[in-house]
């Protein structure tokens, strides 16, 4: 969608051009993380090999600490405060708490793309 905003006397394929920078910028900057987490997990396998323990989730006292973790999160948002630690923390509390595998599955992914929106903001803090 074009900016209804923008200057009168902008050139909409100007902006056009800029959006598709960023979409590619930010594409070339999540495959640059993800390649890195693909190397972790290279060398995780490497070291430790196939790793299939037990999930150790699910149950009221983790599904307690996710409630607690969530409103944590929404009250530090609310006054302006919020971090990538409560993010992050909520979106593990929420997996502790999951005993479905289908469930867990999902909030892991989210958990993941928490973490890496996180060295993503700070690889731009050093640029």
């Amino acid at each position: 969608m074009i900016n209804p905003h923008a200057d009168p006397g902008s050139d909409p394929a100007d902006e056009w051009t800029h959006r598709i920078r960023q979409t590619v910028s930010r594409r070339n900057t999540i495959r640059g993380v993800l390649a890195e987490v693909w190397r972790e997990r290279d060398r995780q396998d490497e070291q430790w090999g196939e790793q299939n323990h037990p999930n150790g989730t699910g149950g009221a006292g983790h599904r307690a600490k996710a409630v607690d973790a969530r409103l944590r999160c929404q009250l530090a948002a609310e006054l302006g405060l919020v971090s990538f630690r409560d993010i992050l923390g909520e979106e593990v509390a929420e997996a502790f708490a999951e005993s479905d595998p289908k469930a867990l599955r999902a909030e892991l992914i989210q958990v993941a793309a928490v973490a890496v929106a996180w060295v993503e903001k700070l690889d731009r803090e050093v640029q």
